[in-house]
């Protein structure tokens, strides 16, 4: 049945998605684990204060392992993943209370296998996978040691029986990921790099036979199996036959290779890999014959065959031949799928299908020229009762995700609805850096952030002004982290948008690099020259040195422990529009870290946009106000 719409104005449309339901009931699913036949995952809980649960799947009933307590998570590289593992019905888990190694099985108490250090949450662990014999835990391990200038990274194994006993493998390379052991448990492999290269810049796989006893472990015959000169290698893994598979990005997209073929085995239209930002990822794997399961991702949307529906694939592993991943689409939340069958339950948001209509996949002119092309997931307005009126466009947030070496994610956003819903367009920009779209894609970002990623998001906003989609004088540039950077940049060196908001962003790129954390401590390198030569450079490129370009209203939100990119950075930005009386408002949550997780933070933070949104452009938002001081903003009372 088609429904008369209202005319009501856009901005203050009444909606169903509401700011409480980003996080009521919300269960975000990250890793899965298959084991036998029983599956296992990870779920955050916004309502938890962000605390991660691990759960596990079997003969129908979904049950938490881990204790009432326990916050399952690792601060490895600050970014963290792959805090824990599960095989044959035992776990091993990082407790991100004091960073901690634990194991247990479902009947049983945790035993802690890692000693407390002597500095509170220094020693870090990630990755771990048992060996054959289960007598050790093979992890990705980091030390932050009082007098060095850096954490020290390695290879080591660690007992499996609670003596707290660690042996140390392999060290040297600044940073190691993803050891994988062969299935005869004879051979280990994993993935190195070294300052300045990022994980997707430039990484070498190597090999080594393993020697094993319930006393020692001991590594030989090291060998270079692929990577290094401009190559980036992610995920090795060994085939039932014992191959040694891997990703590499050598011609470009990141596809499927094996040791001693010089051809890809798997090259599909898309790319298999990703950026790994964060330990324990896998997008590949193979059943008992041999043959490979794999997602692709492809103009901005990921494919796995047999899941036409489905937009966005993690963890991409079997058990035997049993599949096994986490994906979401369009209209409904990620939940984890098993052996054919969705094993855990999303949320039933009870939304008119109206609300969740797809983005339309844009591709762009864009630079100096408009030569170039970028690309982005556009949003609509969308409401089954409202509609504009047919005099005005509506306001447009431009979307700039965070990395900047990542992409948009292709499947349902409450956040993303929660403005749609009420009227306003969003655009997610896969601005030229990001990654989906291959290594030369994500090298147009070299030497150029602050200057290609706000050239496209300019791009994308007049691009849809010019067809007509959107109002010319309501376009806000939103973002987080380095997309925050990209806000501040576009704001301070263009005048095309009329308002920001930047979540936790860089202001002050010589600041970011004298004071961050070792796993990023190089990467303005390629993003915008080695530091400190290129020092001039850096000073150019922040915004806090070009408080002249900015003239729209800002909004800004900051977590108080940041680490990566700290408080002063967004209090700084925030003072100097203050002393040139821009309006600005600020918000600084309490034990918030990189990324709201906390639901009381994400629920504030969302209204007090819609309320300085409003405010800005003389609209009153339907509801989902909140208390708001704009600085050098006029009353309307």
């Amino acid at each position: 049945m088609t429904h008369t719409k209202v005319t009501t104005p856009y901005g203050n449309w009444p909606s169903p998605i509401t700011a409480k339901m980003l996080v009521s009931g919300a269960k975000g699913i990250s890793e899965v684990v298959p084991d036998g036949d029983t599956v296992w995952w990870a779920e955050s809980r916004p309502e938890e204060g962000g605390r991660v649960a691990v759960m596990r799947w079997s003969a129908g009933a979904v049950e938490e392992i881990t204790p009432p307590n326990a916050n399952v998570r690792t601060t490895m590289h600050e970014y963290g993943g792959g805090a824990w593992w599960a095989q044959e019905g035992t776990l091993w888990y990082v407790d991100y209370a004091d960073q901690r190694l634990r194991t247990m099985r479902s009947d049983q108490q945790p035993m802690l296998l890692s000693e407390e250090p002597a500095v509170p949450k220094s020693a870090r662990f990630a990755d771990m996978r048992p060996t054959a014999c289960n007598n050790w835990l093979i992890c990705v391990h980091e030390r932050h040691l009082k007098d060095a200038s850096e954490p020290q990274n390695l290879l080591i194994a660690v007992a499996n029986d609670g003596s707290a006993r660690q042996i140390e493998l392999v060290d040297g390379a600044d940073f190691y990921a993803s050891p994988c052991l062969s299935p005869d448990g004879k051979q280990l492999a994993w993935i190195e790099w070294n300052h300045p290269n990022m994980p997707w810049d430039d990484t070498t796989l190597m090999m080594a036979n393993i020697d094993i006893s319930s006393a020692e472990i001991t590594l030989s015959d090291f060998q270079v199996i692929a990577g290094g000169d401009d190559e980036s290698i992610v995920q090795p893994a060994w085939s039932p036959s014992g191959t040694l598979h891997y990703l590499s990005d050598r011609n470009d997209l990141w596809h499927l290779y094996a040791h001693g073929q010089s051809e890809p085995v798997q090259a599909p239209d898309g790319e298999i890999g990703y950026p790994p930002w964060v330990h324990g990822l896998s997008r590949y794997d193979f059943n008992d014959d041999g043959s490979v399961v794999f997602a692709r991702y492809k103009g901005g949307i990921d494919y796995l065959e047999g899941y036409p529906d489905q937009t966005n694939f993690h963890t991409i592993r079997t058990s035997g031949s049993r599949l096994s991943f986490t994906s979401g689409s369009w209209s409904s939340e990620a939940a984890v799928f098993f052996d054919g069958q969705q094993v855990s339950k999303p949320r039933d948001l009870q939304l008119d299908a109206e609300y969740l209509t797809p983005p339309e996949v844009l591709s762009f002119p864009t630079g100096p020229d408009q030569q170039d092309i970028a690309h982005a997931l556009y949003y609509a307005p969308a409401h089954p009762q409202m509609q504009g009126p047919a005099d005005s466009l509506p306001p447009l947030i431009v979307l700039a995700h965070g990395g900047p070496t990542s992409h948009a994610r292709p499947q349902l956003s409450l956040a993303h609805r929660f403005w749609t819903s009420r009227g306003f367009a969003v655009v997610d920009v896969n601005y030229r850096g990001s990654s989906g779209f291959g290594r030369a894609y994500r090298k147009k970002l070299s030497g150029q952030w602050g200057i290609a990623d706000v050239e496209d998001c300019v791009a994308v906003a007049r691009f849809l002004v010019k067809r007509g989609s959107v109002d010319s004088e309501k376009l806000i540039i939103r973002g987080g982290s380095a997309g925050g950077f990209t806000v501040l940049s576009a704001l301070a060196f263009q005048d095309t948008f009329t308002a920001g908001a930047s979540l936790y962003g860089v202001a002050d790129l010589e600041a970011l690099a004298d004071d961050t954390h070792k796993f990023e401590s190089r990467y303005l390198d390629s993003l915008i020259g080695p530091w400190p030569e290129a020092s001039e450079l850096y000073s150019q490129r922040s915004p806090i040195n070009h408080l002249d370009g900015f003239s729209a209203p800002m909004i800004i939100l900051q977590g108080s422990e940041d680490a990566i990119v700290p408080p002063n950075q967004s209090r700084m930005i925030v003072d100097a529009l203050d002393e040139r009386k821009i309006p600005v408002a600020y918000l600084e949550f309490e034990g918030e870290q990189h990324g709201f997780r906390q639901a009381k933070t994400i629920i504030t933070a969302i209204q007090a946009e819609l309320t300085f949104y409003g405010r800005v452009f003389g609209f009153t938002p339907s509801g989902e106000t909140t208390p708001l001081e704009i600085r050098n903003m006029p009353s309307t009372e």
